[in-house]
C-alpha cells in the first residue's frame, strides 16, 4: 500500500482521530515505558529491552527511523513484525483513516500501537520520533515510566533554537504522577524538566540527585538510594554509552529488577549503526586490512561523542566517509571530530532528497580544518582511502539514512 509522504507536521489531532477510529488501542497496551531525548534514546531502549528479556519478560518495542528494513520499527514480544502482519495492520489503519490527511510517521505509529495492543506482552517500549509533546507516540494516558535521555540542540526548525524550548517539547511526555527517569542534562534543560514534573506531581529520578554511574578499573559502579551495583562495561562502544547504561539501570531498578538483570542490560544490548564495527560485505572485501566503523549520529552532541571515542582508540590513521542531511548542523557535528581525522571524503546520501551535496559537505569539512574531497559513493571512497593507506581506520558517518543504506547494501 502507498504510505503518505515523509512530512513533519507536529500535532496530535490526526493521531487522536485515527486511534478513535481504531477503537483506542493505546488504552490496551501492556505497561508503557516512554522514552524521549535528543541522543541515546535507541541505545537506552535497547539496554532496557535486553534486561527485561533476560528476566524472561516479553517486550514490545517501537523505534524510528529504521535502518535496513521497515520491520525494524516494530518488535512484538521480542520478534520483529513479519511481512504479512505488517501489511495487514497497515492496511487496516489506512482503511480506518478514511482518506484523511495523515503523515507517514503517524500511520506507522498507529499501526505499531494496534499490533502491540493485540499481542500479549509484559512491557511496551515506545521511543519518541521527534520532540515529545506533540509526537505521535504521546498518546499514552498513564505510562508506567517516562525516560528523558540527554537533551541537546537538534531539529531546531521544529522544536525551537534554545535548550529551554527543546526541553519543553521533550518534557511534554511527563504525565501526572508518572515517575520520570532523567539522564544527565544541561542546567537549562533540567530546570524545565523539574518544573514540568512538579506541575504534574511526577516523581523525578535524576542522575546526580538520585542515582550515579561511574567507571572503575574493570567495569562500572551504579549507585542509587537503595544501594550499589557492580556492572560490566557496556558492550555498545563509546564512553557516552556509560550514561545510557546508567539511565537504563535506573529504570530497571525502579521497576524492582535485580542486579543480574541490570548486568544483562549493559552487557547484552545490541543497537546497530552506533559505532558499529563492520565485519562483512563489499566494503570490507575492498579493504581487507582496514578497520571499518559505522555510526548514524548527526548532531553536535553525537559529534562530541564520536570525537571522544576516537580519542580513546589505539593510534591509527583515521578517515571519515561522511554524508549528511541539509537540515543538520554540519559544522557543530564535524568540529569535535576534526582533530582525530586525517581526511574526510564526502558523499551524497543515496535516495534522500534532503541530502547535502558531497561538495557542500567537503566544504564544511575544510571549514572545520580537515582535508576533504568528494566521491561518488561509499565504496569508491573506501577504495580511494585504502589505495593510499591499506591499514586505515575508516568511519562511515553523518546520518542514519546513510547508515541504513550501508546496512542494506554493503553489510
Amino acid at each position: 500500500m502507498a504510505l503518505h509522504p515523509k512530512v513533519i507536521d507536529l500535532t496530535l489531532d490526526r493521531m487522536w482521530r485515527l486511534l478513535e477510529n481504531l477503537g483506542n488501542p493505546q488504552n490496551d497496551l501492556p505497561p508503557v515505558i516512554h522514552i524521549a531525548g535528543t541522543n541515546g534514546k535507541g541505545s537506552t531502549q535497547a539496554m532496557i529491552r535486553a534486561g527485561l528479556e533476560a528476566a524472561g519478560k516479553k517486550v514490545h518495542a517501537y523505534t524510528s527511523p529504521h535502518l535496513a528494513r521497515f520491520h525494524e520499527r516494530i518488535r512484538l514480544a521480542g520478534a520483529l513484525i513479519d511481512e504479512e502482519h505488517l501489511t495487514e495492520i497497515l492496511d487496516e489503519c489506512y482503511g480506518k483513516n478514511g482518506g484523511e490527511t495523515i503523515t507517514y510517521f503517524e500511520i506507522t505509529t498507529a499501526a505499531a500501537i494496534l499490533a502491540m495492543a493485540r499481542t500479549p506482552a509484559d512491557y511496551t517500549l515506545l521511543e519518541v520520533g521527534l520532540g515529545g509533546r506533540l509526537d505521535a507516540t504521546n498518546v499514552i494516558g498513564q505510562p508506567l515510566l517516562s525516560i528523558i535521555t540527554p537533551i541537546s540542540i537538534d531539529h531546531e526548525q521544529f522544536l525551537g533554537n534554545t535548550l529551554t524550548k527543546i526541553a519543553g517539547e521533550k518534557a511534554g511526555i511527563i504525565k501526572r504522577r508518572c515517575p520520570v527517569i532523567v539522564a544527565p542534562q544541561p542546567e537549562e534543560a533540567m530546570d524545565v524538566i523539574e518544573a514540568t514534573a512538579e506541575r504534574h506531581h511526577a516523581q523525578i529520578i535524576a542522575q546526580g540527585q538520585h542515582w550515579q554511574i561511574d567507571t572503575e578499573r574493570d567495569g562500572l559502579m551504579f549507585q542509587d538510594e537503595t544501594g550499589v551495583v557492580q556492572l560490566p562495561r557496556p558492550n555498545l562502544p563509546g564512553d557516552h554509552q556509560i550514561e545510557n547504561a546508567g539511565t537504563a539501570v535506573a529504570a530497571l531498578r525502579h521497576l524492582g529488577f535485580n542486579d543480574e538483570v541490570c548486568e544483562a542490560a549493559v552487557s547484552q544490548a545490541h543497537w546497530p549503526a552506533r559505532m558499529q564495527k563492520l565485519n562483512t560485505g563489499p566494503i570490507i572485501d575492498s579493504a581487507p586490512h582496514s578497520e571499518i566503523w559505522l555510526d548514524g549520529g548527526h548532531n553536535p552532541a553525537a559529534g562530541q561523542a564520536i570525537g571522544h571515542h576516537l580519542g580513546t582508540l589505539a593510534k591509527r590513521a583515521t578517515y571519515l566517509i561522511c554524508g549528511m542531511l541539509n537540515t543538520k548542523d554540519i559544522s557543530g557535528y564535524l568540529n569535535p571530530i576534526a582533530p582525530h581525522v586525517e581526511k574526510l571524503i564526502a558523499v551524497s546520501i543515496p535516495g534522500e532528497m534532503n541530502t547535502l551535496t558531497a561538495a557542500d559537505t567537503a566544504a564544511a569539512a575544510r571549514g572545520a580544518g580537515m582535508q576533504a574531497e568528494t566521491a561518488d559513493d561509499v565504496l569508491s571512497a573506501t577504495q580511494e582511502i585504502v589505495k593510499n593507506d591499506p591499514n586505515a581506520r575508516i568511519l562511515i558517518c553523518g546520518s542514519l539514512y546513510l547508515a541504513g543504506n550501508i546496512l542494506r547494501n554493503h553489510a
